[in-house]
C-alpha cells in the first residue's frame, strides 16, 4: 500500500522507506519554534538536557502573544526568550517591533519551506502545510527536547483526502472554505489525522487562502493540514526563500485514506462560525433569514487572516465608509512588513478614516491577552481561529468567526452582514 503525502514526509525524516498509520517513529526536525508564552516554560526543561541547541539555524523563538508587553510578567517572558536567543546565537533572532505573528513571520522570512518537518509550541503550527511541509503543534516538554536533540517522536497519522473542485465565487476566501469544511465534519472530524487537500480547485486558491485553511486544520482535531506543491508554492518560496533547498513530496496513487470528501468550491457561501465552536458554521444566507445579530467589536488580523491579501480585502470594503457608531474595530497586520505595506498602499489611512484602530502585529486580541478583551455580554466578529468560551475575555462574551470581508461588512453595518450586499472593490 502506498503512502500519503504526510506519511512520505515523515518517512523521509525518520530515515525509513515506508511508514504506516499508527506506527511510532522518531524524526529529524528542520524547525523548532516557540513563542513568548510557551518558550519560557520550555527553557528550564531544556537546560536539564543540554547547554546548546542542536542547531542555531533551526530553533526560532518569536515574541508575539503578549507583545507589546502588557504587564511585568509578559515583559519577563519576552526578556527570557530574547536573552536565550542571544545567548545561543540563534540565526533568526526575533525582537518585538522587528518581526510579527509566528505563523506569518516564519513563511515570510523563508524559514519554512516544502518538505520540512516542523514542530511548534503552538497548536496552529499546522499553518505550514500550505507550503507542502509537515507542521504540527506540540507541548513544551517536546519543544525542549526538540531544541536539545533536533528530534521528536510521532505516531504516524492516517489521512482524510479533500478533493477540491470548482472555482470560489466573489467574496469567498480560504476562511469560508475551511469553516464550511469544519462545519461538515465537526471539530473532531479529523482527530489526529492529516487533512490533505487536492483537486483542480486548488489552483484557484492563493497561498494566503492555503495558509488560512491549513491554520485551522487543528480546529477539526487534525494533526496537520497539507497542500501539494504547485507553481504558486514554488513562486512563493522563490520570493521568500531564494536559493533555499526544498523537497517536493507527492502522495502515491494507491495511498490509503480513511475518507475522501469532495468540496465544490463554487457552492461555498460566506460562512460564519457561531459560538462556541469553529464547527458551528452558518452560511450568510441562513444568518440573513434570521433576526440581525448586532455586534460590539470586530477584529481583523491574527495568524489566520492577518496577511496582506486579508488587509486589502477588508480595506476594499471599508474604503470611503465609516464603522457603525457603536462598534469598535481593531485591524492587526500579522507582520511588520505587512504593516509597512499597508501604509505604503494607503490601507492604513483607509482603516483609520473608517474609524478602526490600526495596531502593531501581535496575537493579543485573538487569544484574549490584550488589545481587544471583551466584557460580559459583548459580541465580536473576528477573523481569528477560535471562538471558545472566554477566548477573548469574559466567559459570557460571544465570538463569531468570519472572513475579513464578512468582518469588514459587519463593522460597517453594526451587525453580521453579507459583504455581497455591502459591496466594495473586487
Amino acid at each position: 500500500m502506498g503512502m500519503t503525502m504526510t506519511q512520505k514526509i515523515l518517512a523521509a525524516h525518520a530515515g525509513l522507506d515506508h511508514v504506516t498509520a499508527g506506527q511510532l517513529i522518531e524524526c529529524e526536525l528542520d524547525v523548532v519554534m516557540a513563542n513568548d508564552i510557551t518558550g519560557p516554560m520550555a527553557l528550564p526543561i531544556f537546560r536539564q538536557m543540554a547547554d546548546k541547541v542542536f542547531d542555531k539555524d533551526k530553533v526560532v523563538l518569536v515574541p508575539d502573544h503578549f507583545t507589546p508587553n502588557k504587564d511585568i510578567k509578559s515583559a519577563q517572558n519576552a526578556r527570557d526568550i530574547q536573552d536565550f536567543s542571544r545567548e545561543q546565537g540563534l540565526t533568526h533572532h526575533m525582537v518585538q517591533g522587528k518581526c510579527g505573528v509566528e505563523h506569518a513571520i516564519l513563511p515570510e522570512r523563508g524559514i519554512v519551506v516544502a518538505g520540512q518537518c516542523i514542530i511548534g509550541a503552538d497548536s496552529h503550527t499546522c499553518t505550514y502545510g500550505a507550503l507542502g511541509a509537515f507542521g504540527t503543534g506540540v507541548g513544551t516538554t517536546d519543544i525542549a527536547a526538540g531544541m536539545a536533540t533536533g528530534q521528536t517522536w510521532f505516531k504516524v497519522p492516517s489521512a482524510i483526502k479533500f478533493v477540491l473542485t470548482g472555482k470560489p465565487g466573489p467574496y469567498i476566501s480560504g476562511k469560508d472554505i475551511i469553516l464550511h469544511i469544519i462545519g461538515r465534519i465537526g471539530v473532531d472530524g479529523a482527530l489526529y489525522k492529516s487533512m490533505e487537500f487536492t483537486g483542480d480547485g486548488v489552483q484557484h486558491l492563493t497561498m494566503d487562502d492555503r495558509f488560512t485553511i491549513c491554520n485551522m486544520a487543528i480546529e477539526a482535531g487534525a494533526k496537520n493540514g497539507l497542500f501539494p506543491v504547485d507553481e504558486q508554492t514554488i513562486a512563493y518560496m522563490e520570493e521568500h526563500a531564494p536559493g533555499k533547498e526544498y523537497k517536493v513530496f507527492e502522495a502515491d496513487a494507491d495511498a490509503e485514506y480513511d475518507e475522501i470528501i469532495e468540496v465544490d468550491l463554487a457552492t461555498v457561501r460566506p460562512t460564519v462560525a457561531f459560538p462556541h465552536l469553529p464547527g458551528n458554521a452558518h452560511t450568510i444566507d441562513e444568518i440573513e433569514a434570521e433576526e440581525k445579530i448586532y455586534i460590539d467589536q470586530v477584529v481583523i488580523g491574527s495568524c489566520t487572516n492577518g496577511r496582506m491579501s486579508d488587509m486589502r480585502k477588508a480595506a476594499a470594503i471599508l474604503k470611503g465608509r465609516e464603522v457603525a457608531p457603536e462598534v469598535r474595530v481593531m485591524v492587526i497586520p500579522a507582520t511588520q512588513k505587512i504593516f509597512v505595506q499597508c501604509m505604503e498602499e494607503g490601507l492604513a489611512k483607509i482603516f483609520v478614516e473608517a474609524g478602526c484602530a490600526f495596531n502593531t502585529p501581535g496575537c493579543g486580541a485573538c487569544m484574549g491577552g490584550h488589545m481587544g478583551v471583551m466584557c460580559k455580554g459583548e459580541k465580536c466578529v473576528s477573523t481569528s481561529n477560535r471562538n471558545f468560551v472566554g477566548r477573548m475575555g469574559d466567559v459570557d462574551s460571544l465570538i463569531y468567526l468570519a472572513s475579513p470581508e464578512v468582518a469588514a461588512a459587519s463593522a460597517i453595518a453594526g451587525y453580521i452582514a453579507n459583504p455581497e450586499k455591502i459591496g466594495g472593490e473586487q
